[in-house]
């Protein structure tokens, strides 16, 4: 989000200024640190004053730096109509823009988790792209399923797939990036196996 400051006057220049600060944190947090506004400006040559203009907390810095994609879909320009070779090919996408951005990811994590609600809900991570890009591979399932079921077989999956599975599978799991990334794709098949052929989840009678 753009400050007042950068919308008025020599605004290309300006924007060219708050794109340099968000270049060197970028960097800065694809080699593993978590930059302070200080090291963003002594990393682009822009000076600390200058630099708050822009930025005036780290957690700012940090939001305008999360990895951006501008791709409203993540299935090619013919996609396939079988749901589940459209969901392979969105999960595929998916995981390597987690894996590649992993960092800047893992930031946005931590921050999300320490936010209270009102700043959680503006996070990217929070902002919901990922569950539009597999609601649109499963979207040819409307004919065999519910809204309601659909709905929750998205939120399934997106549970299972993401930053926040990606650290659980190498961290807690201790698994290589690559077998994290075919655990989420597997689950990410199975879940849609389950939701064809089984009873979803809250509608399970136990009496």
């Amino acid at each position: 989000m753009s400050t007042s400051y950068e919308v008025s006057g020599r605004t290309e220049q300006k924007q060219r200024t708050r794109a340099a600060l968000v270049a060197a944190a970028r960097q800065l947090v694809a080699s593993g640190i978590t930059p302070t506004v200080e090291q963003a400006a002594t990393e682009s040559g822009i000076s600390r004053t200058a630099a708050y203009r822009y930025f005036p907390n780290q957690r700012a810095l940090l939001i305008a730096a999360h990895p951006e994609t501008g791709a409203a879909s993540m299935l090619p320009t013919n996609p396939p109509e079988d749901p589940a070779v459209r969901l392979e090919v969105v999960i595929r996408a998916f995981t390597h823009l987690i894996v590649e951005t992993e960092a800047q990811q893992r930031t946005m994590l931590r921050l999300s988790l320490e936010a209270d609600p009102v700043e959680r809900a503006a996070l990217p991570l929070r902002q919901g792209r990922a569950i539009a890009w597999i609601e649109e591979a499963l979207a040819p399932l409307h004919e065999q399923l519910a809204e309601e079921e659909i709905h929750r077989l998205v939120l399934a999956i997106r549970s299972a797939v993401g930053i926040e599975a990606l650290a659980w599978l190498t961290d807690v799991a201790s698994l290589t990036r690559e077998e994290a990334v075919a655990i989420m794709s597997w689950s990410a098949q199975a879940l849609l196996h389950a939701a064809l052929t089984w009873t979803p989840p809250g509608t399970v009678d136990f009496g």
